[in-house]
């Protein structure tokens, strides 16, 4: 991270904001090599979300011919995108890593057992704090990275580019469905009405999600991560005193809960795999760090907030994981809310309720800005501080979350196949891209030359087989999975109206 020098301090004041790509590969490339701004490319100066942030700067550089609109129009509605501060971006990585799906890890570790369970959730954790690391170098030495799809296309050129910009808005989309899958359980398991049509509870679920990613900014959504925060930490905090009261009255009491150290002897390949997916998702905060990087004030701090992000990750999952299958044992449910009993779950399930919309509207904000700017790069409509611009953010915003509603309600095994999706993204976006970023963009020298150069080399190549292994294996468990529920009868009914099915 040597951005130290005036020279490379100055194009990070040119070109950290949250720019769309603009003209060729090998152009950004030479960009963020510390060619000047009229160099971009054949169209001209290449412009940046922070490119006005220095008036002087601006008018020296400025070509009335070109411009579509004036500096002074484009500096005012460009301010809002650089007010996150590393405070703020922790509470933004929060809200997109950690969601319901955190009470998950219990179920994960009544299947690995104690032991490989906490392995599984300190070691992912702290290789997940490292890539991010790796990630957030790429940033600070290509200022111009706005996005995912940017950094892969540094190492993979055009196709890179296409590929990761489809994987990124893919995954979102579909993590936004989850969201609208887990509110419509959460509801039918608060009002307690079977009477009531499951797709009602959808549908209200996705208009919630729409209302709540409609801020256009990082800055102003952080606002709503304080509340997502609070609200998945006394919904674990209930399913840890609920589970904990019921273990101790129960017949013998906390001796008797049939919890394992080791997993149990029926246990599967494929099922242990699935589970360890389980704890390698809920690491997968490196998808959006990119996109709420462009809108950091001060990029450089974005250590602190991996950091902080990672920790609490790690003991929030670890705590969660292993005080409630110890209170539960293998009979523990998924979430680990279902374990707390009717009275209380319900209570936690409403408690839970903004960590459901928060987490789930934020990655509908994040693939909104990312096709927003890709879509309309020259144009001031992405600024989002006119009337059309807002309306076009609104249309966006309903576009998106009506796909993620209808894909949500149309797949009868859908977490099953986020599973797969999952697998096949999170593997790069987590593991083995940020291995070839360190490999193609960060490396100084041969890899064998230093043992700091040997060791780091040593360690992606490890991250790297992390990565193709959740590839293969994850893909593989899931598909299991899928065969597993049709067999059994599990597969619930596209569009179904019955509320019984959404167990």
């Amino acid at each position: 991270m040597a951005a130290t020098t005036q020279r490379r301090g100055s194009l990070i004041q040119q070109y950290y904001s949250s720019e769309p790509r603009s003209g060729s590969w090998s152009n950004i490339r030479r960009a963020s090599e510390g060619f000047s701004a009229q160099h971009a490319g054949p169209g001209g100066p290449r412009r940046s979300l922070a490119a006005s942030s220095n008036p002087e700067k601006d008018d020296s550089e400025k070509d009335g011919a070109d411009e579509e609109y004036a500096v002074g129009e484009m500096h005012e509605g460009e301010q809002k995108y650089h007010r996150l501060g590393w405070k703020k971006l922790t509470v933004c990585l929060i809200v997109e890593a950690i969601a319901l799906g955190s009470l998950s890890i219990p179920g994960a570790f009544a299947v690995l057992g104690m032991i490989p369970g906490v392995i599984m959730c300190v070691g992912l954790g702290l290789v997940a704090i490292y890539t991010s690391y790796v990630v957030g170098q790429v940033r600070m030495r290509h200022p111009h990275v706005a996005h995912y799809a940017d950094a892969v296309e540094l190492i993979w050129g055009k196709f890179g580019y296409e590929l990761a910009g489809a994987m990124f808005a893919i995954f979102l989309i579909l993590i936004t469905g989850s969201h609208v899958l887990t509110g419509t359980i959460a509801w039918i398991r608060i009002v307690d009405d079977t009477a009531i049509c499951a797709l009602v509870w959808g549908a209200i679920s996705a208009i919630i999600l729409f209302v709540v990613a409609l801020p256009p900014t990082f800055a102003e959504f952080a606002i709503l991560g304080y509340i997502d925060f609070v609200s998945i930490i006394v919904a674990i905090l209930i399913t840890i005193v609920a589970t904990g009261v019921e273990a101790h009255a129960a017949p013998g009491g906390l001796s008797g809960v049939d919890w394992s150290l080791w997993p149990p002897p029926t246990t599967t390949f494929y099922q242990a795999f699935l589970s360890t997916t389980n704890i390698i998702f809920a690491y997968s905060f490196a998808v959006c760090q990119y996109s709420f990087m462009a809108e950091m004030h001060t990029p450089k701090d974005y250590v602190k907030s991996i950091w902080a992000l990672g920790l609490i990750e790690i003991f929030i999952y670890t705590v969660t994981g292993g005080v409630v299958y110890a209170f539960v044992g293998s009979e523990v449910k998924s979430p680990a809310l279902l374990s707390a009993g009717p009275l209380v779950s319900r209570i936690a399930f409403g408690i839970a309720l903004p960590v459901i919309f928060i987490s789930g509207s934020i990655n509908s904000t994040v693939v909104g800005r990312y096709i927003l700017n890709r879509a309309l790069p020259n144009s001031d409509i992405r600024l989002i501080h006119s009337a059309k611009g807002w309306a076009v953010w609104l249309a966006l915003i309903a576009a998106i979350t009506v796909i993620a509603w209808v894909i949500a309600e149309a797949i009868p095994f859908f977490s099953a196949l986020l599973g797969i999706i999952s697998s096949l993204f999170i593997s790069g976006f987590t593991f083995y891209f940020p291995a070839l970023f360190w490999f193609q963009l960060i490396k100084e020298g041969k890899w064998y030359v230093g043992w700091k150069n040997i060791s780091l080399s040593i360690l992606n190549a490890l991250v790297f087989c992390i990565g193709i292994i959740t590839l293969g294996c994850g893909t593989y468990a899931s598909v299991q999975d899928i065969l597993s529920e049709y067999s059994s009868g599990d597969v619930r009914g596209s569009f179904t109206c019955d509320a019984t099915a959404y167990g």
